[in-house]
């Protein structure tokens, strides 16, 4: 399902997309065209973001206008046969990546006025929120742009700081996952635009992702069925840390001599990841599923007893996490989480409640809180209470879905 790429739904990782939803609030919503690059078959959270929210949304009232994902022939095939299965209309532009260019500008408003939609949604702000005069100009009644973790690092840079500008000036409202996002992009927008932004982070489906989704059988087949498990649910990059869970399982092994690091996922940094394993001495503590099948992910979070991924911030902010759905993902599983404190991360975890941020990059600070939880079940036990309930009071795709329409 991802070959040598990452876990399903995680940054430019395979759909993930979570079974159809039901509508919210159809009667109070105008038809809307979703203009995106982000969209399935093409893998990624983005795009598992943005069809779980149109799954959603009342299919009468919507059509998506998507760049193409592979002009393979097998790229082609598959992305027939999901549109095919879509409740929805989707049109794919020939390219495999839309810009704001002369001719798909004129796409879009073709479309628009072609499906009478009066209402915009940019599936990701930069650079598609440019086309939002146009569409304006086109008939749309409200514009909303959605901004992800790339926009935080646009706003740091002169040139994209003005684009980001201009797409504040031309939409309703910008969107944004946490307030490490916000507080970065509003400082390339208009003060009368960052006063519009409203937060839309992507949601967890409590109902697959529970307690009971099969843990236990992945630890048997594992041979895990007796040992304390960390599990690490994510993209193999060098910015999630599983390197740092790596050089921490020394001191997590002197306290817990049984306990043993599940690594779930692939991705370019599995290589160095085996070898620093080796190197460290700790190759047989170590774990790597390689990638997973989006149906067997959940067992796969059950499988822990801890969940952590201490990520880090990289280039110089530039390398960032925008949110960190894992972390929620691993919560509604009923697991305590040790997060890192890279951008919006921190957004997705109560500090002592829910779990705990830790200095990214730090082995120590990693290792001091695993071996608390592992050794402690009524924390353990407490956290993952607190976590599952935090998801279904805040989390669920529903009320998100329910958010996006009143801005629509």
């Amino acid at each position: 399902m991802m070959p040598g790429g990452p876990m399903p739904g995680h940054e430019a990782g395979p759909c993930r997309s979570q079974g159809r939803g039901r509508s919210v609030l159809s009667a109070a919503m105008h038809k809307t065209l979703i203009v995106t690059n982000d969209f399935p078959p093409r893998p990624g959270g983005i795009q598992a973001f943005l069809h779980n929210m149109a799954l959603r949304l009342d299919p009468a009232q919507l059509v998506v206008y998507a760049s193409t994902w592979k002009r393979s022939r097998e790229g082609v095939e598959a992305t027939a046969a999901f549109d095919a299965e879509q409740p929805f209309t989707v049109v794919r532009d020939r390219t495999t990546m839309l810009l704001p260019t002369p001719r798909v500008t004129r796409r879009a408003a073709q479309l628009l006025r072609e499906h009478g939609c009066e209402s915009v949604w940019f599936g990701a702000a930069a650079p598609l929120g440019l086309m939002a005069p146009a569409l304006r100009k086109a008939g749309a009644r409200r514009l909303v742009a959605t901004t992800h973790g790339h926009e935080a690092g646009w706003a740091q840079l002169p040139a994209s700081r003005q684009l980001l500008r201009r797409i504040g000036e031309g939409t309703d409202t910008i969107t944004y996952l946490g307030e490490y996002t916000r507080s970065r992009i509003a400082t390339a927008l208009t003060p009368e635009a960052a006063a519009r932004m409203v937060q839309l982070p992507p949601g967890v489906d409590e109902k697959t992702f529970h307690p009971d989704s099969g843990g236990d059988l992945v630890r048997h087949r594992l041979g895990l069925s007796d040992r304390p498990v960390v599990v690490c649910v994510s993209r193999l990059v060098p910015r999630k840390g599983q390197d740092t869970l790596i050089r921490a399982m020394p001191a997590i092994l002197a306290a817990v001599p049984d306990s043993v690091l599940l690594i779930v996922g692939g991705g370019p940094y599995e290589n160095e990841l085996r070898g620093l394993a080796a190197d460290t001495g700790v190759e047989g503590s170590v774990r790597f599923t390689g990638s997973v099948p989006w149906s067997e992910l959940p067992a796969h979070y059950g499988a822990g007893d801890v969940f952590a991924m201490p990520c880090r911030t990289r280039r110089g902010g530039l390398d960032v996490e925008g949110l960190g759905i894992v972390y929620l993902e691993a919560s509604a599983t009923g697991l305590p989480v040790v997060a890192g404190d890279s951008g919006g991360a921190p957004d997705a975890v109560l500090d002592g409640e829910t779990g705990w941020v830790v200095r990214g990059g730090s082995p120590e600070e990693s290792a001091e809180r695993i071996v608390t939880l592992l050794q402690d079940p009524e924390l353990r036990r407490r956290m993952g209470e607190r976590g599952r309930a935090w998801v279904e009071e805040r989390w669920r795709w529903d009320l998100l879905a329910e958010r996006l329409v009143a801005l629509l």
